[in-house]
């Protein structure tokens, strides 16, 4: 099994290029990076998680640019987001970073996306909260007419654009349905979200992990019935606090990659987690 790391990089963490070198020469797969473009002060919307907002919300970096750090000082670490909030983006410049990432790390990057849960956020970028999901639809329809080999036109709901000249491609042929880099939908199992997994995605990005059992089964069958490989389909946990019994666990679902979380802390605090992760991959490297 594949591990990969995910943490809050801020103003007052590890340096992306530190953290970077740091994983790849342990092992690690890949960095995948929130987003937050700020916070208002004045929020109603309750933390999922429950209590207070943890200070490094608000002082996340932005992803696409510490990830570019991160793709010029490694090699091989793959680089996602986890997640991008595509209806807070426009979309053409979207696709432009997207695609020019992905070429300049070599194919590297993994685009994480998904709906948000801060509706005070989402409103100051003009977005209209109950039809977050369908506008999220349709940006990535654009980007997909964006990043097709021969120029495409689109027109949608809340977008379009000509036909285009829209170079770098994404390193990653087109795959069915899929046009792009590597794609992973977050967000709670359930019958909208496992349709748009299908339409457009190489599969999930189910955060914390909890009730694999019940939903991957689900998400099977509508990625089956959508016509797809059901070899093709990848399933990652994502931002997982981890045991050996939960990796063998996700292991017997015929999960590949799971992504643990790090602290948002400097230095030292960092180095200790990931010394503390080391015989994760010990193990998981043994069972290959």
């Amino acid at each position: 099994m594949r591990i990969s790391v995910t943490i809050f990089l801020t103003d007052e963490t590890i340096t992306p290029t530190h953290l970077a070198r740091e994983l790849e020469q342990r092992g690690f797969c890949g960095l995948y990076l929130p987003e937050h473009t700020h916070i208002p002060v004045d929020r109603t919307t309750p933390y999922p998680a429950g209590g207070d907002l943890p200070r490094e919300y608000g002082r996340t970096l932005d992803p696409f640019v510490a990830l570019a750090q991160a793709a010029a000082v490694t090699r091989r670490l793959a680089l996602g987001t986890g997640i991008t909030l595509v209806a807070q983006h426009d979309p053409i410049d979207l696709a432009k970073q997207i695609a020019s990432l992905d070429h300049l790390s070599g194919g590297r990057f993994t685009l994480g996306l998904g709906y948000g849960w801060n509706v005070e956020e989402a409103a100051d970028h003009g977005v209209t909260w109950r039809t977050r999901r369908e506008l999220v639809w349709d940006r990535m329809a654009l980007m997909r007419a964006l990043w097709s080999e021969e120029p495409t036109a689109y027109e949608g709901q809340f977008g379009a654009v000509r036909a285009s000249l829209a170079h770098p491609k994404p390193a990653q042929k087109p795959r069915g349905p899929v046009v792009g880099p590597r794609t992973l939908v977050g967000g709670a199992a359930g019958p909208k979200l496992f349709a748009h997994i299908a339409e457009y995605a190489d599969g999930w990005l189910p955060i914390g992990g909890r009730g694999l059992s019940e939903s991957l089964p689900v998400l099977r069958s509508v990625w089956a019935d959508a016509g797809r490989d059901p070899a093709a389909l990848q399933v990652v946990p994502y931002a997982v606090q981890p045991t050996p019994g939960k990796l063998a666990h996700y292991a017997e679902l015929g999960i590949e990659e799971v992504v643990v979380q790090l602290p948002p802390g400097r230095e030292a605090e960092v180095l200790r987690a990931l010394d503390a992760y080391g015989p994760l991959l010990t193990d998981s490297a043994s069972q290959q």
